[in-house]
């Protein structure tokens, strides 16, 4: 059964403290609210974390394999750590040091809204993807010395508690049998427990195929048959369906009480999903993908999906995800952001949900284990147990980068003199 907006609505009164949040906010100006930009609501309020008066004089990356990382340093020696976004993190890196980096060079990091804005604003010429994914490098990396100059976690500095956050187990296979995806989930859900999993459909952007013939129509009731009724169950189709064969698969879905349906058009499809989510009493989700604010705000307004899926680092850091939460929770939709691996993205997540006052009932998680995970570039690292993951307590983001990884990865720097 789909989230109704009065039920909705009616969850989140009893955080209405929330939605008025600390005296890290202030109003934003007059111009911003006429015509609400990049992704402001009427009401939006400027993050006022720390005081003005501090200079970023450093942005510096380092990258190996799939992931990348941002440290900004401010004219009085103080430090803060962040992500780029996975995936081809070396180009990123590039676009960092040529693109953005020289528009943050010189900022003040207590206006965050104005300096990612200017990042945007900068490349409109070379909009969103690369640009984005390493914007979130430096916004998250800013969070982070947020977190360290009040010495707080940076979900406490939103209203948030590191209290454990559910999570749900993540496959990313497609390469696996019905039968032993079910017998995997169910070792997971007695070893860990996990009270909620998401498998995988389709083939990505895979116009209606299969990644073998009739796994899709085995495996959604197999799932549901192995892990029992009190399981909440997910499905990402990854762009893969028109919206007749997505329906299709979304009536199997309802037949056996799946939760929601993640991205099951071509995602940039906008009215293709909307075909699909009225169609269906099942929950569609959608966003990974989506960086582009004013997108955001079409998919909302046109009731795309009932579920948004911000990546905050795809999208550009926690700032802007946070401007998606806001939208959504004025249309009263839920969120439950994409962060398929166990990078800091998961950690982002964490602190991002425990936060916001729509979130949804969970944090993806994924159970592919890392790829760095002989030599995990952070610590201490996140643990499942009874299905939650205790959000670390420590300023920022509550983790240390390892040095035995940055010695190793290759290095980055944009600098301009503390005096300048």
């Amino acid at each position: 059964m789909k989230i109704q907006r009065r039920e909705f609505l009616k969850s989140t009164a009893a955080l209405a403290a929330m939605t008025s949040l600390p005296a890290g906010l202030a109003r934003a100006a007059a111009s911003a609210t006429a015509y609400p930009y990049l992704g402001r609501t009427e009401d939006y309020a400027e993050f006022r974390i720390i005081e003005p008066g501090l200079t970023i004089t450093k942005v510096e990356s380092w990258t190996q394999g799939q992931y990348g990382i941002v440290r900004v340093t401010t004219n009085d020696g103080r430090e803060g750590y962040g992500q780029l976004s996975s995936f081809e993190p070396d180009i990123t890196a590039t676009v960092l040091h040529r693109q953005v980096a020289r528009h943050v060079l010189g900022s003040d990091p207590a206006q965050i809204d104005a300096l990612v804005d200017r990042v945007i604003d900068a490349n409109m010429k070379f909009p969103w993807t690369y640009v984005c994914r390493a914007l979130a490098g430096v916004d998250t990396a800013i969070w982070d010395l947020y977190g360290k100059i009040k010495g707080k976690p940076v979900c406490e500095l939103v209203g948030g508690k590191t209290d454990p956050f559910p999570v749900y187990g993540s496959s990313m296979r497609r390469d696996i049998s019905p039968e032993d995806e079910a017998a995997r989930l169910v070792k997971l859900r007695d070893e860990r427990g996990f009270k909620a999993f998401k498998v995988r459909l389709g083939v990505p952007t895979g116009h209606d195929r299969d990644a073998s013939p009739g796994r899709t129509e085995k495996l959604i009731p197999a799932i549901r048959k192995a892990v029992g009724d009190d399981i909440r169950l997910l499905a990402d189709g990854n762009s893969c369906y028109t919206p007749p064969k997505a329906i299709e698969v979304g009536r199997r879905m309802e037949d056996n009480r799946y939760f929601f349906f993640e991205e099951p058009c071509p995602y940039w499809e906008l009215e293709w999903t909307a075909e699909v989510t009225a169609a269906l009493t099942l929950n569609v989700s959608g966003g990974e993908q989506d960086n582009d604010l004013a997108q955001w705000r079409r998919m909302i307004r046109m009731n795309a999906v009932d579920i948004l899926q911000p990546d905050l680092c795809y999208i550009g850091g926690f700032t802007r995800a946070w401007r998606v939460a806001k939208m959504g929770q004025k249309a009263g939709k839920l969120v439950v952001p994409h962060s398929s691996h166990l990078s800091l993205i998961t950690l982002f997540s964490l602190h991002f949900m425990a936060a916001i006052p729509n979130a949804g009932p969970f944090v993806e998680f994924t159970i592919e284990g890392d790829g760095n995970k002989d030599e995990a570039f952070y610590s201490p690292s996140l643990e499942v147990k009874d299905g939650k993951v205790k959000i670390p307590d420590g300023p920022g983001w509550g983790v240390k980068i390892n040095p035995a990884w940055i010695e190793k990865a290759a290095y980055l720097k944009s600098e301009r003199s503390a005096k300048s």
